[in-house]
């Protein structure tokens, strides 16, 4: 869509005078996010925005509010009819702003220009104590990944200590977690019925605190109850036990209600809502975005829009279940695929833009070959709660036919105005290199792969195997490093017969729980030996939320119970991140001093053979 054609009131209203444009004295809902305003399917503000205006309801966007001076940003919508909404944006606005080494990051891919002090540590905390401060009665709705991934008793990286849920830091009155549509439009529904905001306690896929004696009837099947956030401040076994609870519950397709004690009060977290349906994902993408940032932007550049402006997101969920990943923590291990004409509409809308220049940069999702794959007897799936189908091997039970996801690629293709499409999304090589039962699903992983490195790699196919040891593989939940071999073989061979000079681009983290230095510098003499120079690295961070920090946390396994090895301190993960960069002169002598102190002579020849 060419924003010439637009007017300022086909974006929802920023400002007072946005407002009056369309006639309005006031709102139902005013939303302040930690993002820039994008009005584009992959930003939540945006989706959140549009839900609430298919509902009826009258919404005003606050981007990137100043909290820092008078607070007029907070004031300048005046006081909403139903409720505050407050997200830190796409992002947890501490991994926005800090490395894994707990330095400033010197931009910002949400905000214009990339300017990195538009938002605050902590953004919803900080938005949120504003609110309560200047509207104490006005109800406070939490959501986004912040929100989301700090729902219960957590770790917190940057304080290096246990948080409380965020709903005892903010006094908000009720968190979605997840992706927001369902549980949105259930609440709205409620309270257009006259249903009290702090009364409203039966949503799937809410969290809110109460009174222990004020617990409410359980309305869903079963129930289970965590260590209080006071136990586990002194006990971090407990903490680890209560991760293992809050994960699996997240991956069941009927989960249990959740009770943690916290002081002298209970958070409940309701269990999440099924998958959503085709219909109910189309509903979502197929909202009016104009797919543009808001004209107060003007020609500033919003690093994140400029990436994905000529993509299209087909699916969400993820069923990997890799340890240091939020996805399943916040969009479920469950894939809601789009339908093919709402991936073809959106597609459509993007050839229009002026600047399009017929290259769909990805057909993608969390994992891009995922789309509509689930498992073929639900029932089993009922009865599941381990967190990745595809860990330690792909599940008996899951349909890895790629069949869709090509007839997607091949009708994307074909549209006036596409010259290609590429697939930018990490792929999952593991599901390309099983085997199963049915020769069509054989047939059609090997089509897939054929296809894909033919027509949709943009010279460097993007994958994960993320180490070579494995033992850390095993504690990341990635498949052994020979299937990486297997797959780097399968893409040398298909470059050479189809005349293709294309690159194998893999991922690797240092510093991830169950790694050692030894690992590390194994990681190092195989990977030169495949003749990589190491550019997609990063020392692992520990997000709220996930397997791995809970181990980085406690020292112990969620699942086993037994004591894992991690680098902590600045020295030990500056050793490991080291080895990355073997072939940097300035580091040699560091790494030979170090392979002499582990008595690994033998990986001194192999990185340094000529001395």
């Amino acid at each position: 869509m060419h924003k010439s054609s637009l007017r300022l009131t086909d974006w929802l209203p920023t400002t007072k005078k946005e407002m009056m444009l369309r006639g309005w004295e006031e709102v139902d809902v005013v939303l302040f996010s930690g993002d820039a305003y994008v009005d584009h399917p992959s930003f939540g503000t945006a989706v959140i925005g549009r839900i609430l205006e298919r509902e009826g309801l009258r919404v005003a966007v606050v981007p990137q509010p100043n909290w820092r001076d008078d607070l007029r940003d907070f004031k300048k919508m005046g006081t909403p009819r139903l409720f505050f909404a407050v997200t830190a944006g796409v992002m947890d606005s501490m991994i926005n702003h800090y490395t894994a080494g707990k330095r400033l990051r010197s931009s910002d891919a949400y905000t214009p220009d990339g300017r990195c002090d538009m938002r605050p540590d902590r953004a919803v905390t900080v938005y949120s104590h504003i609110l309560k401060e200047l509207y104490p009665g006005i109800p406070l709705l939490l959501g986004g990944v912040e929100a989301s991934l700090r729902r219960v008793t957590h770790y917190d990286y940057w304080d290096d200590a246990l948080h409380k849920t965020i709903l005892a830091d903010t006094q908000a009155d009720l968190l979605i977690y997840g992706m927001g549509e369902l549980p949105l439009k259930q609440l709205v529904h409620k309270l257009r019925h006259g249903e009290k905001f702090g009364e409203i306690h039966d949503i799937p896929q809410t969290a809110f605190l109460c009174k222990k004696e004020k617990v409410p009837t359980n309305p869903f099947d079963e129930e289970e109850i965590l260590f209080s956030h006071d136990e586990c401040l002194n006990d971090k076994l407990k903490q680890a036990k209560n991760f293992r609870v809050v994960e699996e519950q997240s991956n069941r397709l009927t989960a249990a209600r959740i009770l943690q004690k916290v002081d002298d009060r209970m958070l409940v977290v309701n269990p999440p809502f099924p998958p959503m349906k085709e219909e109910e994902i189309d509903a979502s993408f197929d909202l009016p975005y104009t797919r543009l940032p808001h004209p107060k932007y003007k020609e500033k550049k919003i690093p994140a829009y400029e990436m994905i402006k000529f993509s299209v997101n087909l699916h969400r969920g993820c069923f990997g279940g890799c340890a240091f990943c939020t996805i399943s923590a916040h969009q479920g291990k469950f894939i809601a695929s789009r339908s093919k004409s709402s991936i073809l509409a959106e597609v459509g809308k993007i050839t229009e833009m002026p600047d399009f220049k017929g290259y769909i940069s990805d057909l993608g999702g969390p994992s891009a070959n995922m789309y509509r794959m689930q498992g073929k007897e639900v029932a089993i799936c009922k009865k599941c709660k381990k967190p990745s189908c595809i860990y330690p091997k792909v599940c008996f039970n899951l349909n890895t036919d790629h069949t869709p996801l090509l007839d997607i690629y091949r009708a994307v293709d074909t549209l006036p105005g596409v010259k290609k499409s590429f697939i930018g999304s990490g792929i999952r090589y593991d599901m390309l290199l099983h085997r199963s039962n049915d020769e069509k699903t054989n047939n059609s992983t090997r089509t897939y792969l054929r296809e894909l490195i033919k027509y949709h790699v943009s010279g460097r196919l993007k994958v994960a195997p993320e180490h070579t040891s494995e033992a850390t593989l095993h504690t990341m939940r990635k498949p052994p490093f020979d299937l990486f071999y297997k797959f780097k073989l399968a893409f040398d061979e298909l470059n050479e017969k189809e005349s293709l000079n294309q690159q194998l681009i893999p991922y690797f983290i240092s510093s991830h729980p169950g790694c050692t230095e030894e690992d590390m510098a194994e990681l190092a003499a195989i990977t030169k030996n495949l003749h990589f120079k190491l550019e997609q690295v990063q020392d692992f961070t520990p997000s709220p939320m996930t397997l791995a920090t809970e181990i980085y946390y406690t020292g112990i396994h969620p699942y086993t119970l037994k004591p894992v090895y991690t680098a902590k301190t600045k020295e030990q993960k500056n050793a490991q991140r080291l080895f990355f960069f073997w072939h940097d002169p300035q580091n040699k002598r560091t790494i030979i001093s170090t392979l002499k102190r582990i008595n690994r002579l033998d990986l001194i020849h192999k990185l340094y053979p000529k001395g």
